[in-house]
């Protein structure tokens, strides 16, 4: 096996241990469109690593220093079109292929950068600079390598990136307060009477649950306006999309099954939801011709 090869393969090894769900997507994909998946996925996930590694006894100036030596050292090699690292061979190998702009990488790298001193947003749209950069562009990155018919898609893919990220936040609130973090935006909590205090004290209240509706309710918005990019993506690659988008944004329909009590249970995508939705693609895929 090559140094190219090997860095595929470890990127795909990430993408199995760590992203299951988006693991099992990505097998209704042609073969061949695979390995680039992995790619983006594998440095996205190296990234984040870094940054929220909760074994890790790094300090978080230390996760900061690791973070931007690695980030600089992967966009140099995006620049030069050469990298020794270990995902980095990949990456830059699928961003020439596909001609992907660098600058999603950037804002990738600002975002992860952002969750060591940020704590909380205050507004939705302070929490766009955030997401724009932690999601969106991962839909703008992939969005070459499924096949785009229509300039449509990328707007599209957009969204349902912004929907995916916002669904992970309303599961994880548990979870991002261990690490010190609120990204439901702070205004938005106020008006349905929410403090941070209230969160931190992890009690669910009628308050609490009116606000996690409120999020739920937008990342269905956000879904709906999406679904139209999924046509306008190569035929072969749909199918992936929208098992992702029912599995991803189906986040929010498990925290309403257990009563949106977010502190004391995550939400999970049921195995036999997951293979209902990659039957149905894979169902779908199977119809369209290679």
């Amino acid at each position: 096996m090559d140094q190219l090869q090997a860095s595929y393969a470890e990127c795909k090894r990430l993408n199995a241990l760590h992203g299951k769900t988006y693991y099992l997507a990505t097998l209704l994909l042609p073969k061949s469109k695979r390995p680039y998946v992995h790619a983006l996925y594998g440095f996205a996930r190296y990234a984040d690593e870094i940054v929220d590694d909760l074994e890790s006894t790094l300090t978080v100036q230390e996760k900061s220093d690791a973070l931007g030596t690695w980030g600089e050292k992967i966009l140099q090699g995006l620049k030069s079109g050469k990298s020794d690292d270990a995902i980095g061979r990949a990456l830059i190998d699928t961003v020439n292929r596909f001609e992907i702009p660098h600058e999603h990488f950037e804002a990738f790298l600002h975002s992860m950068t952002m969750d060591l001193t940020v704590q909380e947003y205050q507004s939705y749209e302070d929490l766009l600079e955030y997401v724009y950069g932690s999601a969106a562009v991962i839909g703008l990155e992939m969005v070459p390598v499924l096949g785009a018919l229509e300039e449509g898609a990328y707007e599209c893919a957009k969204k349902l990136g912004i929907a995916f990220q916002l669904a992970n936040f309303i599961r994880d609130v548990g979870e991002d307060l261990d690490r010190g973090r609120i990204y439901l935006p702070i205004s938005e909590l106020a008006e349905h009477g929410v403090t941070r205090e209230m969160l931190e004290a992890r009690v669910l209240t009628p308050e609490i649950i009116s606000a996690l509706k409120f999020q739920i309710a937008r990342v269905r918005q956000l879904q709906k306006e999406a679904e139209p990019g999924i046509a306008m993506l190569s035929p072969k690659s749909r199918p992936c999309i929208q098992a992702a988008s029912e599995l991803y944004c189906g986040i929010v329909d498990e925290v309403e099954k257990i009563g949106y009590d977010v502190f004391a249970k995550r939400a999970k995508t049921s195995t036999a939801r997951r293979l209902r939705a990659f039957i149905t693609a894979y169902l779908k895929r199977l119809t369209v011709s290679n």
